[in-house]
């Protein structure tokens, strides 16, 4: 007796049926959904008289000094590095309050001098409270 194998026929997934159910799904949720229209209210804000900018008095001073001498005074930069400039420079930032705190932010790669002359000129207006940033090396 002689038994012939069949050819095995691959298993095959119809498709259209699973996105005939999702594109039903997708039709049935954007038909029950409810589009809710906000009421708008109507606000008369009202009007300054003086357009008169009261500025900002900070709560701490900066001073930047980049690698190849700029200064910033919180975030302005100066332009010169001159110590009149300087000093004109922190009282227009400080107005009068030599009692805020100074930081002292300078690259690892700046003068030394540079760090000198902006602690020089800070003390000489009055102010106590000065700090130099420094950055921890992460490989320690």
């Amino acid at each position: 007796m002689k038994l012939s194998l069949r050819p095995r026929t691959e298993p095959e997934v119809n498709m259209t049926s699973l996105i005939d159910v999702v594109f039903l799904l997708l039709i049935f949720f954007m038909v029950s959904t409810t589009f809710v229209k906000q009421s708008q209210i109507n606000i008369r804000l009202p009007q300054a008289d003086s357009s008169r900018v009261v500025p900002e008095l900070p709560d701490q001073i900066d001073i930047m000094i980049t690698e190849k001498g700029t200064f910033l005074v919180n975030g302005r930069e100066l332009i010169n590095n001159r110590p009149e400039t300087i000093r004109n420079a922190l009282q227009q930032v400080a107005a009068g309050r030599s009692k805020l705190p100074l930081t002292i932010s300078a690259d690892a790669n700046a003068k030394h001098q540079h760090v000198v002359t902006a602690m020089d000129v800070a003390g000489r207006l009055g102010f106590t409270q000065i700090s130099i940033a420094t950055v921890n090396d992460p490989a320690e």
